[in-house]
């Protein structure tokens, strides 16, 4: 079944242009979506207009995306966690938790799904990959320290005051 895509479909292809796809992702998924309209030569004519529209769209989008891509590059988030004396944390520090902070930090939006690919179970310095497109991937900093050291320090600043 060959379908004119009237949008952006990330597996398949871009607005205006023309693929064969197997009959019941057609008939099923695209079509009832408005996503895609069956090629044929009327709506051909109109698949011109639609391409103009998606660049436009597209180039807005790129230049969010590539906005967002500094500020997350650039960001540090930082977790406190208790960790055994192998540096191994007692739980995890999820992909939930990160985009939590990271989306208070930058006053964002961002699924969580977009964010990592696995929890971290180690004290140190992570790099977490932000997927927001195939084009844009940037990579935001993970800093997570031992509550140890942050109750030695506390007590240790309470020791000089």
């Amino acid at each position: 079944m060959k379908v004119l895509l009237r949008e952006d479909v990330e597996s398949l292809g871009y607005a205006g242009e023309v693929h064969k796809v197997a009959p019941g992702y057609g008939r099923n998924y695209l079509l009832p979506r408005g996503l895609a309209v069956m090629a044929t030569p009327s709506m051909m004519k109109q698949a011109t207009v639609w391409r103009k529209k998606a660049d436009a769209r597209r180039e807005q989008i790129r230049a969010e995306f590539e906005a967002l891509s500094a500020r997350i590059n650039g960001t540090v988030l930082t977790f406190q966690a208790r960790a055994g004396e192998t540096g191994r944390l007692y739980g995890s520090i999820t992909t939930q938790q990160i985009t939590d902070k990271m989306n208070e930090v930058l006053g964002t939006d961002i699924d969580r799904r977009k964010v990592g690919e696995h929890t971290l179970r180690d004290l140190g310095e992570h790099k977490v990959v932000v997927r927001l497109s195939g084009d844009f991937q940037p990579e935001v900093t993970v800093i997570i320290a031992s509550d140890e050291a942050l109750e030695t320090s506390e007590t240790a600043e309470e020791a000089e005051a």
